[in-house]
């Protein structure tokens, strides 16, 4: 969840192992390490989160995702099935064919007319 609206959803190793969102991502890599080695060095997120009681249009991460595209500013995504398998996300880079400019082309298992 991020600013209260859910924007990914579904099994841990679905998640885990392939994060859809840029929010998830970042709160994965922001995971401490004991190994001085693998020590996070950056912030996996920059920025201030928005006001809460006044979050902004649009994709509520967008302020922060180093991926946003003006799409994502004008429309908040659905939470979308990425996958048979029940993993969802709310993140127009995730959903196929969405627009945006990492976007896969077509969902998967999806054929071409």
């Amino acid at each position: 969840m991020y600013l209260g609206e859910v924007v990914e959803l579904g099994p841990v190793d679905a998640v885990w192992d392939a994060p859809a969102h840029p929010y998830t991502r970042a709160l994965l890599a922001a995971m401490p390490s004991s190994d001085p080695d693998r020590r996070t060095e950056v912030p996996p997120i920059s920025g201030d989160p928005p006001n809460p009681i006044d979050p902004p249009a649009g994709c509520r991460f967008h302020t922060r995702c180093p991926f946003a595209e003006p799409l994502c500013a004008n429309d908040t995504p659905k939470l979308t099935d990425l996958d048979t398998m029940g993993h969802q996300a709310a993140c127009y880079m995730a959903i196929a064919g969405s627009g945006h400019s990492r976007a896969p082309a077509k969902a998967k298992g999806e054929n071409a007319a």
